[in-house]
């Protein structure tokens, strides 16, 4: 994982459904690291996202399953996993889709129960931007990166950690007209 003085920052994103907002993707040239958190929708996306070489990590989601892919995205969908623990300085990111994780209204909880290892625990479905850091393990949803469902426009988040501190970003954006990449 590149770092810059023990420091790195992630793209943490999700439910693209086929499609980023051109300006998520310009924030995904400026990261060490992405982190999608499923629903991609397209394997195009996931190219696009690492097109200036960033590492990428990615989980699936509800959506991301063979008959919604093209044939020759498959392999590529058949090495997603449900879920991903990266160490990064100063903690552990989790990352899964969150469908699983029942009833909704005590998902946080529920997170939080199962990753208690984690510092963050990244999760989408929900399509709903929500930063929960009140109490740690931190529990974020990102919100839509694509057209589907954004409650008010698009969204990511950019994590900084450091050995000393984490820090996170929000980011919304206007949905315009986006192209597919799918």
């Amino acid at each position: 994982m590149p770092r810059r003085s023990n420091r790195v920052r992630l793209l943490l994103l999700s439910d693209t459904h086929g499609q980023v907002h051109p300006q998520i993707l310009a924030l995904a040239g400026g990261v060490d690291m992405i982190v999608h958190a499923g629903d991609i929708g397209h394997p195009d996306v996931l190219a696009a996202l690492t097109s200036a070489g960033q590492v990428l990590h990615a989980v699936r989601g509800n959506n991301d399953v063979a008959s919604k892919w093209p044939a020759d995205g498959r392999a590529l969908l058949d090495a997603l996993d449900d879920q991903l623990a990266i160490e990064l300085p100063g903690g552990v990111l989790v990352a899964e889709h969150g469908d699983r994780v029942n009833p909704a209204a005590r998902r946080h909880e529920l997170l939080r129960a199962g990753h208690p290892q984690a510092r963050l625990i990244v999760y989408g479905h929900s399509h709903r931007q929500v930063i929960d850091d009140a109490v740690t393990p931190w529990v974020v949803n990102p919100g839509a990166a694509g057209r589907s469902r954004t409650y008010g426009g698009a969204g990511c988040v950019v994590l900084t950690a450091s050995t000393q501190r984490w820090e996170l970003a929000p980011f919304r954006f206007v949905l315009g007209r986006l192209k597919g990449v799918g």
